[in-house]
């Protein structure tokens, strides 16, 4: 965060600074054990399952890897954590959270939400309509019934 404390994101997207330094796309630096993670410049990056990021300077063969940093991956207690208005998590007691050496990270893949809005909203109008069509239904067989009952009752 600007103002020196932690904050958690379960977001991996990430991106280098002019600077060099592994930030979150809204600009935050992300932290690693040891610190500030600097890339240098020319390099492919990979990040391992552990969240160690490590380079291979282009041109070069894959052989010539340099270890970089770890990114700083922690599991506190679920109940330990509030989510700021900024989408970031922290924990309650604004202290940081231990990192966790069991956590792993899935290189390639970025966590999002499992709802198509598009898909929903056709399946929500849909049932809107079925909904509509079953009221429509169920007034006409009240409205058939009240109406046999008036000619039972002529007839008797």
């Amino acid at each position: 965060m600007e103002n020196g404390s932690e904050a958690y994101t379960r977001n991996g997207s990430f991106q280098v600074s002019p600077e060099g330094i592994l930030q979150t796309r809204a600009g935050l630096n992300v932290a690693g054990d040891a610190g500030l993670i600097t890339i240098p410049p020319n390099t492919e990056v990979t990040v391992g399952k552990d969240g160690t990021i490590s380079t291979v300077p282009t041109g070069l063969p894959p052989n010539q890897v340099v270890l970089v940093g770890r990114i700083k991956l922690v599991n506190p207690a679920e109940e330990q954590m509030v989510r700021g208005d900024d989408g970031m998590f922290r924990t309650k007691d604004g202290k940081p959270a231990a990192a966790d050496i069991a956590v792993k990270v899935a290189p390639g893949n970025l966590e999002s939400s499992n709802v198509n809005t598009v898909e929903a909203m056709v399946s929500m109008i849909s049932l809107a309509r079925q909904f509509d069509m079953q009221m429509k239904m169920l007034q006409s067989a009240d409205n058939n019934a009240r109406q046999a009952s008036q000619l039972l009752n002529m007839n008797a």
